[in-house]
């Protein structure tokens, strides 16, 4: 399937079900493990700033960054869909977020995600016009995350609903297959999901809201034990299980006898720095 029939299937799944699975994938052997679990849609994010890079946020991410590891996830051939995210100041205008969504197009990705509603409608449309599907995000923001002043849940008063849904009208008019939804308060996100004609992709919304669920990928694994969101739901945790196998293998190399050490007697070390000598007159 190419990338606009992938994104055109999950599109269909507003109607037809079953609920739509999303996690973030930064590199191969990670697209390859989640491509073989049927995960329905692979988000290479700009979340790996903070759990691949180390940033504080994801401001800090730069568009050579999200190339980088947009490439290494579609190096996996996924049957998911390869989206990737827009970093913050790629898409100020039409033409500089449609030249940009080629340029991780070009590194391996079929559709493209970016952050906000009404202001962010005609750079959707032009690059949705270009063949390239494009997948919203409203609610919290990351990339506004210093504007902000923090991360803060949304959809709490009836302005800020209301606001919401005129944002993923104009999504939805400029020609998204499907929105994000982050940080929205359960009762807001099935109100604005009821509302949409696509897909809406909850993370941080509270169970049995949206369409469907996108999940960062160390949240899951419990691979990041450093901070996990409150809205987290780890399948596995891996991080003690790293940090053993990495304190046994110290321990089995510690252990491990040193090779045996014969040096050359004093006589034996002179016989030989005499035969070799002799040997280059010889020559």
């Amino acid at each position: 399937m190419t990338g606009f029939e992938k994104a055109a299937a999950i599109a269909a799944r507003k109607h037809s079900g079953p609920t739509v699975s999303m996690l973030t994938a930064y590199d191969y052997p990670t697209a390859r493990l989640f491509d073989e679990a049927g995960i329905d849609a692979l988000l290479v994010g700009d979340s790996l700033g903070m759990v691949v890079l180390g940033y504080p946020d994801t401001t800090h991410v730069t568009l050579d960054q999200m190339l980088h590891h947009v490439a290494a996830v579609a190096r996996a051939k996924p049957r998911a869909l390869v989206i990737g995210d827009l970093s913050i100041g790629t898409y100020p205008d039409p033409v500089t977020a449609l030249a940009n969504a080629r340029k991780l197009v070009a590194a391996g990705a079929e559709a493209v995600k970016l952050e906000g509603g009404l202001r962010q409608a005609d750079k959707v449309r032009a690059i949705v016009n270009a063949g390239i599907p494009v997948c919203g995000h409203l609610g919290m923001l990351p990339q506004r995350v210093l504007e902000e002043g923090g991360y803060k849940k949304k959809g709490k008063t009836p302005e800020q609903s209301a606001a919401l849904l005129e944002g993923a009208l104009a999504l939805v008019d400029a020609g998204v297959f499907a929105i994000v939804l982050e940080s929205v308060i359960p009762a807001t996100a099935a109100w604005l999901t009821a509302q949409l004609p696509v897909p809406t992709i909850g993370i941080g919304c509270g169970d049995h809201t949206c369409d469907g669920e996108v999940a960062v990928a160390t949240d899951l694994l419990g691979s990041y034990p450093w901070f996990v969101p409150p809205f987290a739901k780890p399948e596995a945790n891996l991080a003690p299980q790293i940090r053993a196998a990495a304190a046994a293998y110290k321990a089995r190399v510690a252990a491990a006898a040193a090779p045996e050490r014969n040096p050359l007697s004093q006589d034996d070390a002179g016989k030989s720095q005499a035969a070799g000598i002799a040997s280059s007159h010889e020559a």
